[in-house]
C-alpha cells in the first residue's frame, strides 16, 4: 500500500515541479517542429520480470503540447496482445528536455483479461524522436508497473504532430 502512495504522491508533485521549471526557445509555438497536438502508437515486445516471458504490446496515445512549455499532458492505452493479456489506460503527462528526447509518466488503471478487478499501474516512457514533416519516428523504451509484475520493453514509436 505504501508503493502506491508513494508512487502516486510522485506522479501529482513531479509534473508540477516540472511545469515550474524555465522553457527554451524550442517549446515556443512559433518553432515548426514543437506541435501542439500529438498522435502516436508504439509496438514493442515487453519482457515481464516475474513471469519471465515475452509477449507483444501496442501503445497508443494522444498528447497535447502546452505552448511555451516543455510540458504535455494527455492520455494512453495500452494492450497486451499475448499472455499475460491485458489493458491500460492512463493519463500522460510528458517533457521534453530537448527537441527529440522525450520523458513521459503515465498512471493508469489496469483490467486484465482474466480478472475483472482493475488496479493501479503506472508506465515510464522514454523515446528519442526523428521528424520527417509532420510525422515522427524513433526508439521507445517502456517500464511498467503493476502490483502483479513488471514489464521492459524497447520497441518502435511512429507519431504525427499537428
Amino acid at each position: 500500500m505504501s508503493l502506491k502512495l508513494l508512487l502516486t504522491f510522485l506522479t501529482t508533485i513531479i509534473p508540477i515541479k516540472i511545469f515550474a521549471q524555465k522553457s527554451d526557445s524550442f517549446a515556443n509555438t512559433d518553432n515548426p517542429k514543437h506541435h501542439k497536438h500529438e498522435i502516436a502508437i508504439a509496438i514493442s515486445p515487453p519482457y515481464f520480470i516475474k513471469e519471465k516471458m515475452v509477449s507483444l504490446s501496442l501503445h497508443a496515445h494522444y498528447v497535447y503540447n502546452i505552448p511555451k512549455t516543455k510540458l504535455g499532458i494527455g492520455s494512453s492505452y495500452e494492450r497486451i496482445l499475448l499472455n499475460p493479456k491485458h489493458h491500460t489506460f492512463g493519463l500522460v503527462t510528458s517533457i521534453r528536455p530537448t527537441e527529440s528526447l522525450k520523458f513521459s509518466i503515465s498512471p493508469g488503471i489496469t483490467f486484465e483479461d482474466n480478472n475483472s478487478t482493475p488496479f493501479f499501474s503506472l508506465h515510464t516512457e522514454t523515446s528519442y524522436e526523428f521528424e520527417i514533416g509532420l510525422y515522427h519516428i524513433g526508439p521507445a523504451f517502456e517500464f511498467a508497473y503493476d502490483p502483479n509484475d513488471y514489464h521492459l520493453s524497447l520497441g518502435l514509436h511512429l507519431g504525427l504532430g499537428f
